[in-house]
């Protein structure tokens, strides 16, 4: 598991999120902002040799 932050795209604050390897090289799920509570789309993709994270994100609706 690993800890990622993202940035809300509706009130640009940071956000943590634990990531999970065993779910796929490339994830999309909704992830409710931490402070304002609105819902974010979060793309996770894995760089297979590496394992580093990418996360992109876009205002949910």
């Amino acid at each position: 598991m690993k800890r990622k932050v993202f940035r809300c795209a509706w009130c640009f604050q940071l956000n943590e999120i634990d990531v999970d390897i065993s779910e796929g090289n490339d994830q999309v799920f909704v992830e409710d902002c931490q402070v304002c509570c609105r819902p974010n789309t979060v793309h996770i993709r894995f760089d297979e040799q590496t394992l580093l994270a990418e996360v992109d994100v876009e205002a949910e609706g």
